[in-house]
């Protein structure tokens, strides 16, 4: 039995997990923070904005820092774009820590990644995710990436979790489109796409939208395909999905946040260096970038 819904795009439909530029001695760049923030809202047309998600190198951010950075893109871009802070670790405890802080900081939702390393089973995910979800006031993503955190949250556990009425939403880097099918036939839960080149398919299949690492550069051609496949103009979509293509897959040559601060840098925009264990883009792969972001019509240059 299928479960009827209509489409809700709680925080819209494109999505940035942004990057947190530093200083060139690797401190937080705040000043850059609202500049690239503002840049990713008004320029690139982005509906929302994740804060401190990995592409943000939250594993190397402190928690004062974390909530630094979302009062500052909160102060910077909070009045036109939704601001997501994201606030998963592996340690319930901490991680309700972190949603509170993230809320009086001032953030419109959550970001809450399945608790990575320690492998918990489905019944301590759904304990996990429902205890943030009960901590906060604030409207969460779940972030389903198994390839990272080494486990899946199974479409069973996330149909329990939908009932819970502050969980809205998934980011889902699962790569089963099967499983997201039966999700979003027995549920109401907003999906976006956490892999860029996945997104068209994942629209087919009930997505209303992309949480994008390439959409730093590809902003306004993403969010005109999702649009084109709104409507029903299958075509335009597929053509915009095939134009990008080259930046959807080329972003992920390496780690994603070490090409988005490469090709920022040759715009002139914040980005500075990556915290260890990252390390900069060698100039092989900055031209490499070029030469992607070329095959897309893009010119990554000040």
């Amino acid at each position: 039995m299928t479960h009827e819904h209509t489409v809700a795009r709680p925080f819209g439909e494109l999505i940035t997990a942004m990057v947190s530029p530093f200083t060139p001695d690797g401190a937080l760049d705040l000043d850059g923070v609202q500049r690239l923030a503002a840049h990713l809202v008004d320029e690139q047309g982005n509906d929302a904005l994740v804060i401190n998600g990995t592409a943000g190198e939250s594993p190397t951010t402190t928690d004062a820092e974390k909530e630094a950075l979302v009062r500052a893109v909160v102060e910077a871009v909070g009045d036109r774009a939704k601001v997501l802070a994201g606030v998963g670790t592996n340690d319930t405890r901490h991680t309700i820590e972190l949603a509170l802080s993230a809320e009086k900081a001032g953030a419109h939702g959550l970001l809450v990644v399945t608790p990575y390393y320690n492998k918990p089973p489905q019944a301590g995910l759904l304990r996990h995710f429902t205890a943030v979800a009960d901590a906060s006031g604030l409207p969460i993503l779940l972030y389903d990436i198994p390839h990272r955190s080494g486990v899946p949250i199974e479409t069973e556990t996330l149909v329990r979790l939908a009932e819970h009425q502050r969980i809205v939403g998934v980011k889902d880097a699962k790569g089963d489109l099967v499983a997201t099918s039966w999700v979003l036939a027995r549920t109401d839960l907003a999906y976006y796409s956490g892999d860029d080149a996945g997104t068209l398919p994942a629209l087919a299949v009930g997505a209303v939208g992309i949480v994008g690492t390439s959409t730093h550069f590809t902003g306004p051609q993403t969010k005109a395909m999702i649009q084109a496949y709104a409507r029903g103009d299958v075509a335009e979509a597929l053509a915009l999905h095939r134009r990008v293509l080259p930046l959807f897959t080329g972003i992920f040559r390496t780690q994603g946040t070490i090409l988005v601060k490469a090709g920022l840098a040759l715009q002139g925009l914040p980005s500075g260096p990556v915290r260890s264990p990252l390390v900069d883009a060698t100039p092989e792969q900055v031209e490499q970038l070029r030469a992607d972001a070329a095959a897309c019509g893009l010119e990554l240059a000040a």
